[in-house]
């Protein structure tokens, strides 16, 4: 089966800025891929580009097999992004039905019901946009999204206005929109977001791909530390397999073992590893 989203070689110039650099991705059905990348990377571009509203440079994108910007593409995708504005003297209910019209969903009331009560705006219905709050905004966008059930999702900073209980709300509905067999690209800056959810991610830095795939196999193993009455005692190079010998010459010699800890690096750490420092950023 063809994937959802394939981006292959993707470029895009403008002036004298390289925005992407032969950037390929792909995004497989019923997954969730996380990009990631410092603010000016390409990330904003490249999803533009997916959605048909920036045309690239070089290289070939296909959304369910076609090109972007057509109906068979539009059709494929619900988009949401970081900066958008519904109409403040509409209703939720209202914005929904105005994005029906516009996509073409014949869901009628009971898909604009079914949608609200998902994010959590069952409530809210008949509730102005211009007395929601920020995190109910975000909601809201996120129903528009998914009008006429698109199989792939294009969301761009989702949980930025939202508290800590909202992101959790959005983790559970992009797990709960995977199980269903919607696919998601999720363009975050919140590395620790993408490493709980997400079964690939892919980290853009200066248009180009540094790094990709399953954020537990990103992530290296960094040795074991274990804690004695002594103090931490680190064994850089050690192993899973290496902590019962490790423990059992420990003891032989005498120290009291409390914990052992085997050490990996973080979804952060590898990010950090590889985008490059800039001024300004």
């Amino acid at each position: 089966m063809a994937p959802l989203l394939e981006v292959r070689d993707l470029a895009k110039r403008y002036r004298a800025t390289d925005a992407l650099r032969g950037v390929s991705l792909r995004v497989e059905g019923a997954s969730l891929v996380g990009l990631l990348g410092p603010n000016g990377a390409g990330k904003s571009t490249l999803v533009k580009i997916c959605c048909g509203l920036v045309h690239p440079t070089s290289g070939e994108v296909r959304v369910a097999g076609h090109a972007p910007g057509t109906p068979e593409a539009c059709a494929a995708i619900g988009y949401l992004a970081e900066l958008f504005r519904f109409p403040p003297w509409l209703s939720a209910d209202e914005v929904l039905r105005l994005h029906q019209e516009l996509a073409g969903s014949r869901g009628g009331a009971e898909e604009r019901s079914a949608l609200l009560e998902l994010v959590g705006l069952g409530y809210a219905a008949g509730r102005r946009v211009g007395e929601m709050s920020k995190g109910m905004q975000q909601r809201l966008g996120i129903a528009q999204a998914l009008i006429g059930s698109p199989p792939l999702l294009l969301l761009d900073e989702p949980t930025s206005a939202l508290d800590p209980a909202g992101r959790r709300d959005v983790r559970d509905l992009l797990v709960e929109l995977r199980a269903r067999g919607t696919s998601v690209l999720l363009n975050s800056h919140l590395l620790s977001e993408v490493e709980l959810v997400c079964d690939r991610v892919v980290i853009i830095d200066a248009g180009r791909v540094v790094a990709e795939g399953d954020p537990g196999r990103l992530a290296r193993a960094g040795g074991v530390e274990i804690e004695t009455a002594s103090g931490i005692r680190h064994f850089p190079d050690a192993g899973r397999d290496d902590i019962p010998g490790l423990v059992a010459r420990l003891v032989a010699e005498g120290e009291r073992v409390y914990e052992v800890r085997q050490v990996r690096s973080t979804l952060e750490d590898v990010y950090l590893e590889v985008v490059t420092p800039q001024e300004g950023r």
